[in-house]
């Protein structure tokens, strides 16, 4: 028993280098040697714990990142008011509170070079896990009569996008807090770009 749980905690820790890795760099740029050398291990021992290889630790690392997004996201929503501002600006602020995904990588560049069959069911479980739970907070708005779109998964993929768009400003330069600016890009999903009526009266 001891020894099964000291290989499991070996295996986090590969994985959390791994991780941190392939978020900087992309899956391509990346070896099992950099992995092994970023937390002081022979590039071996790696193998040791993942036999099946830089792409098995990719799709693992893949997989527990995305269960954690799910378990953190769904919390975020239930933890919030009933309205569709709150909970977004609740969708908003978990996926501030993390290191970017970039989606943008993973479905372009990083899935492609992996075997199509684990491509597609983590493009799958990617989708369940990043882009349902906000199609949901919009069904339910739009069943309320608080908003008129069709095309829900079209804007829970804008907000998405808008949302991640935030790591691209450095913090050193940015005049608002990566929360402020996610708040307005809620309010610019909900109100638009157009002046308010009440400006005009």
């Amino acid at each position: 028993m001891k020894q099964t749980e000291e290989k499991s905690v070996a295996y986090e820790r590969v994985m959390d280098a791994a991780e941190r890795l392939f978020a900087r760099r992309g899956y391509n740029a990346v070896t099992l040697r950099d992995i092994a050398a970023e937390i002081g291990i022979h590039h071996t021992t790696v193998y040791h714990h993942v036999p099946g290889g830089k792409e098995q630790l990719y799709i693992d690392v893949v997989e527990r990142n995305l269960a954690h997004h799910r378990h953190g996201l769904t919390g975020a929503i239930v933890g919030a008011p009933s309205n569709i501002r709150s909970q977004l600006r609740a969708v908003a602020d978990w996926l501030i509170s993390q290191p970017p995904m970039d989606l943008v990588r993973l479905v372009y560049s990083d899935l492609p070079s992996i075997d199509p069959v684990q491509a597609e069911r983590l493009s799958r479980i990617a989708f369940e896990t990043m882009l349902l739970p906000i199609e949901a907070i919009l069904l339910s708005a739009r069943e309320q009569g608080v908003i008129e779109y069709e095309d829900l998964i079209l804007a829970a993929g804008t907000f998405l996008g808008m949302i991640e768009s935030l790591y691209a400003v450095p913090q050193r330069v940015a005049m608002k807090s990566r929360q402020a600016m996610a708040y307005e890009m809620v309010d610019i999903l909900l109100n638009g770009l157009r002046p308010r009526e009440d400006t005009h009266t």
